[in-house]
């Protein structure tokens, strides 16, 4: 198990998920990537993790499910799944963009991935926790608060 902030992908294609996780791979450094193209097995991994945060890019349709069901599967282990998301979708209709915004996900990139789309989309997610992580090693006070929530 990874003591970072993990990417996790869900692809119900193995060989788009296994492009999408080496493209992460190239550029991330702050946890382990993990591919998974059966969404069951990607909620049950989820869900068993003992961390409750990670990165998450995930199709919109996972064959006969779809990726906001996926979310709300691990939503209760995962508080932040949905503002933690970059959908996928080769098809990103304004239904699609409806579901994204009705759902709190707020990274949505369509096939084929531009690299750097994908990139700046993981950067930004991890920035808030990295960010999150500075303000309270060095803000004390701030840190107390956060402990007794």
């Amino acid at each position: 198990m990874s003591d970072g902030l993990d990417v996790i992908v869900v692809d119900d294609d193995p060989g788009i998920g296994e492009v999408i996780s080496e493209l992460i791979e190239n550029f991330y450094t702050w946890g382990k990537v993990y591919a998974f193209s059966d969404p069951e097995e990607a909620i049950t991994y989820c869900l068993n993790r003992e961390i409750g945060v990670a990165i998450f890019v995930v199709d919109v349709f996972l064959g006969g499910l779809s990726g906001f069901y996926f979310l709300d599967a691990i939503d209760g282990k995962y508080p932040t799944a949905h503002e933690d998301t970059i959908m996928i979708s080769g098809n990103a209709s304004d239904d699609v963009v409806n579901m994204c915004l009705a759902s709190s996900v707020n990274y949505l990139l369509e096939k084929p991935i531009k690299p750097y789309a994908l990139q700046l989309a993981v950067r930004s997610i991890t920035a808030k926790y990295l960010e999150f992580a500075k303000k309270l090693l060095e803000d004390a006070t701030f840190a107390e608060r956060v402990a007794r929530l």
